[in-house]
């Protein structure tokens, strides 16, 4: 090698850039890291893939899209709000939906704007049905009582009255305790059958479990084969809220009831006793 080929070498070397030979490097722990983080937390972000593709997808759903049911179930139901819109409830009870629950009321002063309809729609389907509350943690337990006995009017064939407690949003634990107690010991005076517990998973360890076992337990827990709480613990597993059920157009909660159809019946409010 000659001294100018020599000097032209070492020119070379001397004018890449530090940074662009640690580019490799910078790229491979690029790559590691996103795998690592995917891989702790696939579960959340092929959720919010699927829930940004469904909304994209959103205006050429026909309502006829079916999701299968979940096996080892006999009993499959759903819960609804005004956020699914019209629903053709005897199109949805056709395809082995046996039970629903309806929202009727949120807080001290909001009314769902469809319960009505879908109250009656669901009945006349022949679907058992069932209304529920969403409490808001920072109102009243006692004025959220009053709202939903004068919204909701169950009667006997009906289900249970549900209270849905899982708002993140609260002062103290122990207040909302209070709140919810207070709503299930009012509304089962009111209806004569007592309510059942409605949670997502994580909010009821963290702050129900242990303080409200006598009433059964209706569990949000998505992603799962089966709830990680025992069996004995709950009642209703509602196993995703991505589901598609032929008559609503969009994505609808998905239940399964732990027990035969017989045991469902049972659950309903009996007939009131005959007046002497």
């Amino acid at each position: 090698m000659t001294t100018t080929t020599r000097r032209r070498s070492s020119t070379s070397r001397r004018a890449t850039p530090w940074w662009r030979r640690l580019l490799p490097l910078v790229a491979l722990v690029l790559v590691v890291g996103s795998l690592v983080f995917y891989g702790r937390y696939r579960r959340q972000i092929n959720r919010y893939v699927r829930r940004t593709y469904a909304t994209l997808t959103y205006r050429y759903l026909t309502g006829r899209e079916k999701t299968p049911l979940l096996p080892g179930y006999s009993v499959h139901g759903i819960d609804v709000s005004a956020y699914q819109g019209r629903i053709d409830w005897p199109l949805v009870a056709g395809h082995r939906v046996r039970f629903a629950f309806i929202k009727a009321t949120e807080g001290v002063t909001l009314r769902d704007p469809r319960f009505r309809r879908n109250w009656q729609g669901a009945g006349a389907a022949g679907i058992y049905r069932g209304a529920y509350h969403y409490f808001q943690p920072n109102y009243d337990g006692a004025r959220q009582a009053s709202l939903f006995t004068r919204t909701v009017p169950l009667g006997p064939g009906d289900l249970p009255p549900v209270l849905d407690v899982e708002h993140p949003e609260f002062h103290d634990v122990a207040v909302m305790r209070r709140g919810v107690a207070t709503w299930l010991r009012l509304v089962e005076r009111h209806y004569g059958v007592r309510p059942i517990l409605y949670s997502n998973y994580s909010f009821y360890k963290r702050h129900l479990a242990g303080h409200f076992d006598q009433y059964p337990l209706w569990l949000a827990h998505y992603e799962v084969e089966q709830p990680t709480l025992p069996r004995d613990k709950w009642l209703i597993w509602q196993h995703s809220d991505e589901a598609h059920v032929p008559g609503i157009r969009g994505a609808v909660d998905f239940n399964v009831f732990q027990g035969n159809f017989q045991r469902l019946m049972a659950l309903r409010i009996p007939p009131r006793p005959a007046t002497p």
